[in-house]
C-alpha cells in the first residue's frame, strides 16, 4: 500500500484491512463494552459554505471518498453513514488520529505517576533518541510539535522525511534508527513544526516508562475503559514497535469515544480516565508559536495543542486529524462529536487544500454542530 500513497491511487480497499496488510499488535474489545444511545436521524445540511463558496455536502462525502460519518451530540448517535468499503464493524486507518491518542496515554502516564513531569527532558526517560535533536528538549516540546528539529512533512515529496518515517511500513529500517538520527534547526519551544516522529518519540517514552507495550498500556489504561466494541490494531515496525504517529486502526464508533472523553474532560461514565487538568491543557495553545491563525502558518491557520489541531473561533472546538481526511471533530458548546473516516484520492498529491480538503472538511463539522442550535 505505502508506495501508492499520495499519488492519486485509491485506498478504500486497503485502509479497511491493516490486519490482512502490515504485522499488528491487536487491542482486543472490552469486556465491559459500551455502546451510545442512538436517537432519531437528523438530516444533514445540503451545503456549507467554504471560502465564500457553497459546497454540496453529499458532493463533498463523495469527492472525499467518506468511508464512515459519524455524528453524536449530547452522548447520542444522530447520525450514522457508511458508504463504499466502511462498515460499523469495519477498522480503519487512523493515520495521524493516532497522535491524539498516543498523548492521551501520556497524559494518563503523567496522572499516574509513570512520568514525574512534562517539563522534564525527553532523553532523561528515551534513550533511543541519544544523540539527535531531542536532547534537551522537554516532553511538553514533543508534546506541542515544537522540539526544533528539522523535519519535511510534505506527502507529495517521495524524498521527505515523513516518507523515510512511512518506509518502516515495508521494513526499511526500524522506527529507533529514523528517530535517532534526526538533527535539529531551531531553539525549541520557539516554532510549531508538524512533524509525524515527534509522536514516535512520545511512543518511545510510554514504553519506557511505563514497562509495557504502547498496545498493552493502551488496552488496559484506555481501551477496556472506554469499553471499545470491537478490536484495534496497531501496525508495528519490524522490530515490533508500534507505529505511534498514524497506524491505529479501529472502527467509527471507537474512534469518536475519544471525542466524547475529551469532551467531557476526561470524564467517562462517572470515573476519570484522564486527569482534567491535562483533557483541558491538550486542546488549548499555551504560546504565541501555537495559536490559531499565527503569522508563520497563514494557509492552514489552525492552532496546536499536545497532538490535537485548535481551529480559530470562540466555541472551544478541537480535533485530531489524519492523512486522507480522518477526523475525531468535538465542539463542546454544543456538545458535537464528528467522526470522518475516508480515503481520499487527491490527498497529498499536490500540498493545497483543493486536494487535502481539511479545512473544508472543518467548515462541514461545524456547519453539522450548529444544526443542534435549533
Amino acid at each position: 500500500m505505502s508506495h501508492s500513497l499520495f499519488t492519486g491511487v485509491h485506498q478504500r480497499q486497503n485502509f479497511c484491512r491493516i490486519p490482512e496488510l502490515f504485522s499488528t499488535t491487536q487491542l482486543t474489545a472490552s469486556s465491559d463494552p459500551f455502546s451510545f444511545p442512538v436517537a432519531a436521524d437528523i438530516a444533514l445540511p445540503d451545503a456549507f459554505e467554504f471560502d465564500g463558496v457553497e459546497v454540496s455536502v453529499e458532493r463533498h462525502l463523495a469527492d472525499t471518498a467518506t468511508a464512515a460519518l459519524l455524528v453524536i451530540h449530547d452522548g447520542t448517535i444522530r447520525t450514522e453513514r457508511y458508504a463504499s468499503t466502511g462498515g460499523p464493524d469495519v477498522g480503519w486507518l487512523s493515520m495521524s488520529v493516532a497522535k491524539s491518542f498516543v498523548s492521551t496515554l501520556v497524559g494518563i502516564a503523567v496522572g499516574d505517576g509513570s512520568i514525574a513531569s512534562i517539563d522534564d527532558p525527553v532523553d532523561a526517560y528515551v534513550p533511543e533518541v541519544a544523540g539527535s535533536a531531542y536532547v534537551g528538549v522537554s516532553i511538553r516540546d514533543v508534546l506541542q510539535m515544537s522540539s526544533g528539529a528539522a523535519w519535511n512533512e510534505d506527502y507529495s515529496d517521495r524524498d521527505s522525511d515523513v516518507r523515510r518515517l512511512g518506509r518502516a511500513f515495508r521494513g526499511q529500517g526500524t522506527l529507533a534508527e529514523l528517530v535517532g538520527g534526526i538533527e535539529a534547526e531551531c531553539p525549541p519551544g520557539t516554532r510549531n513544526h508538524y512533524n509525524s516522529a515527534e509522536t514516535q518519540v512520545l511512543g518511545f517514552l510510554l514504553a519506557r516508562t511505563t514497562g509495557q507495550t504502547v498496545t498493552d498500556y493502551m488496552q488496559s489504561r484506555l481501551w477496556d475503559p472506554l469499553g471499545m466494541e470491537h478490536p484495534g490494531h496497531w501496525i508495528t515496525d519490524s522490530a515490533g514497535v508500534e507505529m505511534a504517529f498514524a497506524g491505529l486502526s479501529a472502527t467509527a464508533v471507537d474512534y469518536a469515544k475519544l471525542g466524547q472523553l475529551f469532551l467531557d474532560r476526561g470524564m467517562w461514565r462517572g470515573r476519570q480516565i484522564v486527569p482534567a487538568d491535562w483533557a483541558t491543557a491538550a486542546v488549548t495553545p499555551d504560546a504565541p508559536h501555537l495559536m490559531p491563525g499565527r503569522a508563520d502558518d497563514p494557509d492552514f491557520g489552525l492552532g496546536y495543542g499536545y497532538q490535537w489541531w485548535i481551529p480559530d473561533g470562540d466555541v472551544g472546538e478541537f480535533t485530531a486529524i489524519g492523512v486522507y481526511n480522518q477526523f475525531v471533530y468535538v465542539d463542546p458548546s454544543r456538545r458535537c462529536v464528528v467522526v470522518k473516516l475516508s480515503a481520499n484520492p487527491t490527498y497529498g498529491v499536490e500540498d493545497d487544500e483543493e486536494h487535502n480538503c481539511e479545512l473544508a472538511s472543518i467548515e462541514l463539522f461545524r456547519r453539522i454542530a450548529r444544526s443542534f442550535d435549533a
